[in-house]
């Protein structure tokens, strides 16, 4: 009996692919608060437009990755598309942004909002204690580190169960909406857009607010080696997540606002728990539960997925040769995982992320907009290049054009973090060019000792090639 080749297992398919793009998506935003569109607008009927729109945006979006992920099928999504199509420079700044800024500080957030809503429930009159609260958190990304570099297949059962119970927590609140305007409660819609804003400034922000509500439909890019049939799967997963996507956010705010109204959206911080206390009688005391499990699941997803773009980094020698090692028994990518958990650790420490959140925000949305240019781009460079789906040139166009057209507003509302963004981004380039174009021999002999170190540490080796 042959033995069997180190490298990541093919054993996602069509369903785990749609609970990956589900389970990022359908994180805290929607159960917590999405009054920013509502202020924003200023109306009712005005939000709903926006929450609309936003879902076509991302579904062209998605569109685009679909080509990128089933012309370029390989793992680590964004930075492998960028890498591509605007050289290595690039797509080096992409993961330096990525693993200081992004993908820490989101678990970080992920994670305490997590043991925030674990601990409400218990100690409903209490304050929270930071230090529990961070404690808790840094539990939960230690034990989801662990069962992600244990078991791919068995995360990605639970990761399954997630996506349907923040499903049945969604269509929850829906029917609880749909059964209060049975009653003839509609005042809210009767007038839906009165008190709607003329401010160009205002409507961008809520643009922006409502995509970044979307964002993650291009996650399962990351992981398209561990896809079985990916040319196919790839494809349906966004088309089934995305429309679906669009109609359950479309739906739940739509009830928010028949139980609530404007004036409610706008004063709640816990927006399902406060639907669930007006309309849901007894159900209210599971929506905090609903809620956490929610956040959990995106959580597990977010730890997985991008594990893997640092992986594809190490593999094209962006990162150390480490993190470009697979567990010879789990046949997974460990070294990355943990390396990931101890930056996510130390993010836990600083007391306010809210500025960090920010600079995430504009810098983020910044590298999407390059990704899917590499659609426009790479037409023009490589126009023999294989494409097993290729979407109409205007989807990338209109998406590439309005995010630009949207990343307009925080250089002029937000200037200090747009600096701050680029200045972070720019600490990147003496970086590449010292530590991984022209490193030094020394550094190099002490990688290689460190490698050798932790390969006994986490039983790791260097990916077998399929000949």
């Amino acid at each position: 009996m042959a033995e069997e080749k180190v490298q990541m297992r093919k054993q996602l398919g069509l369903l785990e692919g749609v609970a990956i793009i589900l389970g990022i998506i359908f994180g805290s935003g929607i159960f917590i608060s999405p009054k920013e569109v509502l202020e924003k607008t200023g109306s009712v009927w005005g939000a709903l437009t926006v929450w609309a729109a936003c879902g076509v945006l991302a579904t062209l979006g998605a569109m685009s990755y679909a080509e990128l992920g089933t012309a370029l099928a390989q793992s680590g999504g964004d930075y492998h598309y960028i890498h591509e199509a605007f050289g290595p420079l690039p797509a080096f700044l992409y993961l330096w942004d990525a693993n200081i800024v992004f993908v820490p500080s989101t678990n970080a957030i992920m994670s305490v909002t997590f043991a925030n809503n674990l601990l409400e429930p218990i100690f409903p009159n209490c304050p929270i204690d930071p230090l529990c609260q961070k404690l808790i958190a840094a539990v939960t990304i230690c034990l989801l580190t662990f069962i992600n570099a244990y078991d791919v297949k068995f995360t990605t059962r639970i990761q399954n169960v997630f996506m349907f119970t923040k499903i049945a927590a969604l269509l929850i609140i829906i029917l609880g909406g749909i059964a209060w305007m049975c009653q003839g409660r509609l005042e809210h819609f009767e007038d839906g857009w009165a008190g709607t804003k003329t401010s160009v400034s205002d409507w961008s922000v809520a643009f922006y607010s409502g995509i970044f509500s979307y964002s993650g439909w291009n996650y399962l890019n990351f992981m398209t080696e561990e896809l079985r049939d990916p040319f196919v799967n790839l494809p349906r997963a966004i088309y089934i997540s995305l429309p679906l996507v669009t109609g359950i956010y479309l739906l739940a705010n739509i009830s928010y606002f028949a139980v609530l109204g404007p004036v409610g959206v706008r004063a709640t911080e816990a927006i399902a728990v406060d639907f669930a206390v007006v309309a849901l009688g007894w159900l209210k005391w599971a929506m905090p539960t609903l809620v956490a499990i929610a956040i959990l699941g995106g959580l597990s997803v977010h730890i997985m997925t991008s594990s893997r773009m640092c992986f594809a980094g190490a593999r094209n020698g962006h990162m150390p040769e480490l993190l470009a090692h697979i567990n010879v028994k789990c046949m997974s990518p460990m070294p990355s995982l943990v390396f990931l958990m101890l930056i996510s650790l130390i993010m836990l420490i600083p007391s306010n992320l809210t500025s960090l959140i920010t600079y995430c925000t504009v810098v983020e949305s910044f590298f999407t907009l390059l990704s899917c240019s590499a659609v426009l781009w790479l037409r023009y460079k490589k126009p023999e290049l294989v494409r097993p789906i290729k979407v109409s040139l205007w989807m990338p166009i209109i998406f590439v054009a309005v995010l630009l057209v949207l990343m307009i507003v925080p250089v002029v509302s937000e200037p200090v973090a747009v600096i701050a963004g680029a200045l972070i981004t720019l600490a990147g380039v003496p970086v590449y060019l010292v530590l991984v174009r022209d490193q030094p021999k020394y550094l190099a002999d002490v990688s290689v000792k460190f490698t050798h170190v932790c390969q006994k540490l986490f039983l790791t080796a260097v990916e077998e090639k399929d000949e």
